[in-house]
C-alpha cells in the first residue's frame, strides 16, 4: 500500500498534464496531423506529403512544400517510411521540424507542453519502436506520448454510422470489428475486440499503392511511353482511371485486341472501358486529364499526325492493377489475396467471433477509394464462408483520414490517460519499460 501511495504522490508532484494533444497518423505517403484539446479540436487533419522531393531543376521540396511544385516531370522522392515503418529518422525529422517546430511552421507546437499520439503499423521491429520512443522524448521532449496501432484507433469511431444501417437483430456490437487497412506500403487485416487487437490473427499483404503504381509504370513503359522516371504522374493516373473489376474475366475479354488481323468490335469501340488520358505538359497543364475514349485520336497517332497533346489510351491497365490486391500471384507474389487473408485471420480466432467480425468489416486507406473495391471484396469474402454468415463491408466517407479521426476520439477517451507515458516516467524507467507498457496495451478490464 505504501508503494502505491508513494507512486501516486510522486506523479501528483510532477508537472501538470498537457491540455493539448498532437495526433499524428504518420503514413508512408502522407502525414495526417491535427490538434486535440479539452475544449476544442481540429475537425479534420492537415494532410502533408511525407517525403522529400527533388525536381529536374534540382530544387528540393520538404513535406507540404510539394504543393508549390508546378513541374512534376522526373520528380524524385526520398521517403522516411519503408514497408510501413519509419526507417529514416534523418528525413522524418526534417519533415516534422518544418511542419510542427520551425518558427514558420503551419502547425507550430511546443513539445514540452504537448502530448503526442503517434500511429504505427502492426508487427513493427522492437529496435524501430525503441528508436522512435527515444526520438520523441530525447530529441523533441514531448510532455507525454502514446504509440498505438493505426488500425485499432478506428475502433474509437462510430462504426454503425459507417454502415448507415439501423442496429439489426444480429449480434454485431461495434466493439467487434474486422479492420482492413490498404495503404501506400501494404495491406493489413486486423480483428479488434473491445478496442484491443487480436495479435495472433493479424495478417499482412505486401501489396499497396506504391507497388500498384510501379506495376502500372511497367505496363505503360512497355505499351506506350517510357514512364519509369515519372512516379508522381503515374500515381495520379492510377488514382484517376483505375477501378476494381466486378467481372475480371469478362472485362479482360472485352479489352482483348484479338489475333493478328482480327478486328474485334469491343476493342475498336472501347467497350465502355477504354479511357484516354492526356499527360501534363508542365506549361499549360500541370495535371493529367481523363477523357472518354476517342478511336480517332489513337488512329491519328499511328499515322504520325502531329498533335499538341500526349494521349495514352488505357484499356485493361485500368483494372489489372487493382486486381493485384485480390490476386497478387498475377505478378509472381507468393502471398494470398485480400479475401484469403480475411479467411486466414478468422481461422485464428474463436468461431464464436465470426458473426460479429464478418458483419463489421471496415475498410480504410487510399486503395479503398478504388471504384468497386468494397463490392468486390464483399463478393469474394461471401464465396469463402458458409451461406448463413452475414457479410457487411463498409468504407467511411473519409477512408484516408479515418484513422486520424479515431485517434482524435481516443485522445479524449480515458484510455489515453491510462496508456500514455510521461517524459518523467521515461527518464525514471527507461525505454525498455516504455516498450513493455505499450506492448501490454489495455490488458484485461478488471
Amino acid at each position: 500500500m505504501t508503494g502505491r501511495g508513494g507512486a501516486k504522490k510522486s506523479r501528483a508532484a510532477g508537472p501538470a498534464p498537457p491540455t493539448t494533444t498532437l495526433v499524428l497518423d504518420n503514413g508512408a505517403d502522407t502525414i495526417k496531423a491535427g490538434f486535440v484539446s479539452d475544449d476544442k479540436s481540429d475537425g479534420k487533419p492537415r494532410i502533408i506529403p511525407n517525403c522529400l522531393a527533388r525536381d529536374r531543376h534540382r530544387k528540393i521540396y520538404v513535406g507540404s512544400e510539394l504543393e508549390k511544385c508546378k513541374d512534376f516531370s522526373e520528380l524524385a522522392f526520398r521517403r522516411p517510411v519503408e514497408k510501413g515503418f519509419i526507417v529514416n529518422w534523418e528525413a522524418q525529422k526534417e519533415i516534422w521540424d518544418r511542419e510542427f517546430f520551425d518558427d514558420k511552421a503551419a502547425q507550430k507546437c511546443d513539445p514540452s507542453e504537448t502530448r503526442l499520439i503517434l500511429t504505427e503499423q502492426p508487427n513493427s521491429l522492437p529496435s524501430l519502436q525503441t528508436h522512435c520512443d527515444q526520438i520523441v522524448f530525447e530529441e523533441y521532449g514531448f510532455a507525454s506520448y502514446y504509440r498505438g496501432l493505426a488500425p485499432v484507433f478506428n475502433a474509437y469511431r462510430d462504426i454503425q454510422s459507417i454502415f448507415r444501417t439501423p442496429q439489426s437483430t444480429i449480434d454485431s456490437p461495434a466493439q467487434v470489428i474486422l479492420l482492413i487497412d490498404s495503404g501506400y506500403s501494404h495491406t493489413t487485416v486486423t480483428p479488434i475486440l473491445q478496442g484491443r487487437p487480436l495479435h495472433p490473427a493479424i495478417r499482412r499483404l505486401d501489396v499497396g499503392g506504391k507497388l500498384m503504381t510501379n506495376y502500372l509504370t511497367r505496363l505503360l513503359s512497355v505499351r506506350h511511353f517510357d514512364m519509369r522516371n515519372e512516379p508522381y504522374i503515374v500515381n495520379e493516373m492510377k488514382e484517376a482511371v483505375c477501378y476494381t473489376s466486378l467481372d475480371f474475366k469478362g472485362d479482360l475479354e472485352k479489352t482483348w485486341k484479338g489475333t493478328r488481323g482480327e478486328k474485334r468490335e469491343d476493342y475498336l469501340s472501347g467497350a465502355g472501358i477504354a479511357k484516354d488520358y492526356v499527360l501534363p505538359d508542365s506549361h499549360t497543364r500541370f495535371h493529367g486529364v481523363v477523357r472518354d475514349y476517342e478511336p480517332g485520336v489513337s488512329a491519328r497517332a499511328r499515322k504520325g499526325i502531329i498533335s499538341t497533346e500526349d494521349v495514352l489510351t488505357l484499356r485493361n491497365e485500368r483494372f489489372v492493377v487493382p486486381e493485384l490486391l485480390f490476386n497478387p500471384s498475377d505478378i509472381g507474389i507468393r502471398q494470398p489475396g485480400i479475401a484469403d487473408l480475411v479467411k486466414q485471420s478468422l481461422l485464428a480466432v474463436p468461431i464464436g467471433l465470426w458473426p460479429g467480425l464478418l458483419a463489421n468489416i471496415v475498410v480504410v486507406g487510399g486503395n479503398s477509394l478504388s471504384e468497386g473495391f468494397c463490392q468486390r471484396l464483399q463478393t469474394e469474402i461471401l464465396k469463402r464462408f458458409p451461406d448463413e454468415c452475414r457479410v457487411r463491408v463498409a468504407r467511411p466517407e473519409d477512408p484516408i483520414i479515418s484513422t486520424w479521426l479515431g485517434a482524435a476520439n481516443f485522445a479524449k477517451h480515458e484510455h489515453a490517460s491510462r496508456l500514455e507515458v510521461t517524459k518523467q516516467e521515461y527518464e525514471e524507467h527507461g525505454a525498455a519499460w516504455v516498450a513493455r507498457k505499450f506492448a501490454a496495451g489495455l490488458g484485461l478490464d478488471p
